[in-house]
């Protein structure tokens, strides 16, 4: 299990939820842990997670470079991406196909307690849980600092905020949707439901908008079986999913909700977690899934060397 790290050699350090970040100019090494994120905090740590997550991402990136442009330089390692050192613009870009979610920031959340025009969309009346909505929709969240809770805006609150431009807005709303589109195509092939997903972007050293952190995986995205999802939704169950949604609905089952004290999570929803992740990955890419045995950490520090300052 990899918790962090905390490498000397690789430049400034910086430590997101999941990813620990170095910086050394004009690049960034993003090496992915095994942390758990969900109600804007750490909860778990899942064995194989940041490996999956890399690959899933690198899979994204390659199917998608003719939408939108990206970071990536290499993949030295299967936790680690090395990118362009990019300013990130501090608006999340999250678009939802349907109609769903646990958390107070979530579509169905609002929906439930009576909003009818969400982050600048408006929604019709009758809408059931977990329902495809009639198109798309982007709500974006603005990025919080470490430990805060994301606030949900529409894309004029941002554009007022000063967070982005109108034209800036238009090109990101427009990468927004044609990503999701691909991914929701992609997915389809393997009888997956691209549910919602979130991207982030940045500026580049040239200052050209490109497409940051990860992309499709089970930490920034919903992902249904398709097989499956118009039986559950007729008996008003649950879709089968496979992401960390499992992981989320085991805690709000337990009546957490990001408030207060967390339970303990048993090792069987862990070990049931790992799985997910490893059954995401296959399940989406339509490839096996090849852990890498060993220990990580002496693993990474062998295979950044050519990157050491």
């Amino acid at each position: 299990i990899l918790k962090g790290t905390n490498f000397t050699n690789l430049g400034e350090r910086y430590e997101g939820k999941v990813r620990d970040n170095y910086t050394q100019g004009n690049r960034r090494i993003l090496i992915t842990s095994d942390r758990l994120s969900a109600f804007d905090r750490v909860i778990a740590l899942i064995p194989f997670k940041g490996e999956v997550l890399n690959a899933i991402t690198k899979f994204w990136f390659e199917n998608t470079k003719d939408i939108c442009p990206n970071y990536i330089e290499s993949y030295p390692d299967p936790n680690v991406i090395v990118g362009k050192e990019c300013k990130p613009i501090m608006l999340e870009m999250i678009v939802r196909g349907y109609i769903t979610g646990s958390t107070t920031t979530s579509a169905w959340y609002n929906y439930e307690k009576g909003v009818r025009n969400f982050c600048g969309n408006v929604l019709p009346e009758g809408l059931k849980k977990n329902q495809r909505l009639p198109f798309p929709i982007i709500t974006p969240t603005t990025k919080a600092a470490h430990g805060e809770h994301d606030a949900n805006v529409s894309g004029e609150e941002a554009i007022a905020m000063g967070l982005v431009t109108k034209e800036e807005w238009e090109q990101l709303s427009n990468y927004t949707l044609g990503l999701y589109a691909r991914g929701v195509e992609v997915a389809a092939r393997q009888g997956v439901i691209l549910v919602g997903t979130k991207y982030e972007f940045g500026r580049d050293p040239e200052g050209k908008i490109v497409l940051i952190d990860e992309i499709h995986t089970p930490d920034s995205s919903r992902f249904w079986i398709a097989a499956t999802y118009e039986e559950k939704m007729a008996i008003g169950q649950e879709p089968d999913n496979i992401n960390k949604e499992f992981l989320r609905l085991w805690m709000a089952n337990q009546g957490y909700r990001g408030e207060g004290e967390m339970p303990a999570i048993p090792k069987e929803v862990i070990v049931e977690t790992a799985l997910k992740y490893m059954q995401a990955f296959e399940m989406i890419t339509g490839e096996a899934f090849k852990a890498e045995p060993g220990a990580v950490l002496p693993r990474i520090e062998n295979n950044l060397k050519p990157h050491a300052l």
